[in-house]
């Protein structure tokens, strides 16, 4: 059986990430072989390498879910897929469809569901076995490695378009210019809103990215908050997920406003959720995706409305992943591709 190297997250400590041997994947009847063409590296990566994630895993186990390539194999039972098919897949590698939220068409909220990096081996590799059923067929003149980063595009989608309340006009803080901080705020302004992004004074090179989707940035948000009529944002996007940034949020909202948390934050909060109570305030969570936002984002992709070409920082080789990982969380760049063939 030929093998190939992988990007593999081997235990729960600090730093246990490295390049592998692993194996090329058998398919079962209703999967298909992908032969990895790009693959985004995600927050949640650089979160199990630093062991600061707070989500089970199953190690050792190939890291990357964010990916597309070409179909190189089908199973037995896979009719509407054939070999050379580019594809996007979705993340949801494990999902019971008995479950009731499978069963609405939510597959992304069956409790039991199991994602490509953490909880199956995902696609820092050359080739990964996907269910037939996560598969997208990526627009014809849209390249792979942008088709790659449907996933995070889709999060922000979820999080922006289905999960909030936005009305064109309305004033949108953005808290955490990262890859699904800085897409929540593209889609925002697709939807007509004034759009703010706040970061930190170390998020310069972020703020770059942030500004070519026409979004305003921010390193105190207060002042922007108000000046329209003393009242506050209409939405806030908490992309950051740290306990200090609900509590900004909560502060920054207007009466009757909204916010949406989309960022992880496995820390208590520390602080009384009262004011959402004395103001109105709807709180939202937002996790994942599903068939429908993957189709409408590839749209998206498609026609130009939405590009993700600003906030790919560059693109390096499997045994390179290090150099990647590192300057993603130095806030170097946003968003590093990896491609098996380099």
């Amino acid at each position: 059986m030929s093998s190939s190297a992988a990007v593999v997250n081997f235990s729960p400590e600090p730093g246990s990430v490295e390049v592998r041997e692993f194996a090329k994947p058998v398919i079962g009847p209703t999967d298909v072989l992908v032969e990895v063409a790009a693959v985004g590296v995600c927050g949640s990566d650089l979160h199990q390498w630093s062991a600061s994630h707070s989500w089970p895993v199953n190690y050792p186990v190939v890291l990357g879910h964010e990916f597309a390539g070409t179909v190189v194999e089908v199973g037995s039972g896979v009719t509407n897929w054939k070999e050379g098919d580019q594809i996007a897949s979705e993340t949801a590698a494990v999902i019971d469809s008995d479950n009731p939220m499978s069963r609405r068409g939510l597959y992304n909220l069956d409790p039991t569901r199991k994602g490509f990096g953490y909880g199956v081996d995902g696609a820092m590799t050359r080739y990964t076995r996907v269910p037939a059923r996560c598969l997208h067929r990526v627009p014809v003149g849209l390249p792979l490695d942008h088709a790659a980063l449907t996933e995070p595009c889709c999060v922000a989608y979820n999080s922006v378009v289905e999960n909030t309340r936005i009305n064109p006009g309305d004033r949108v803080l953005v808290i955490g210019p990262g890859t699904i901080g800085i897409l929540c705020a593209a889609i925002a302004k697709l939807r007509g809103g004034d759009v703010a992004v706040l970061g930190l004074e170390t998020d310069q090179k972020r703020f770059g990215v942030v500004e070519q989707y026409g979004c305003t940035t921010l390193t105190q948000a207060e002042e922007w908050c108000l000046e329209r009529d003393g009242l506050g944002a209409d939405v806030v996007i908490d992309a950051a997920g740290v306990s200090q940034t609900l509590k900004l949020a909560i502060e920054l909202v207007r009466p009757a406003g909204w916010i949406t948390k989309v960022g992880w934050g496995p820390k208590p909060l520390g602080f009384s959720i009262d004011p959402l109570v004395q103001k109105n305030v709807t709180l939202q969570g937002s996790f994942s995706h599903h068939w429908t936002i993957w189709e409408r984002v590839l749209a998206l992709l498609a026609n130009g409305q939405l590009d993700v070409k600003p906030i790919i920082g560059g693109s390096w080789g499997l045994h390179n992943w290090h150099e990647s990982f590192e300057q993603m969380h130095a806030g170097e760049i946003v968003k590093a591709i990896l491609k098996p063939a380099l």
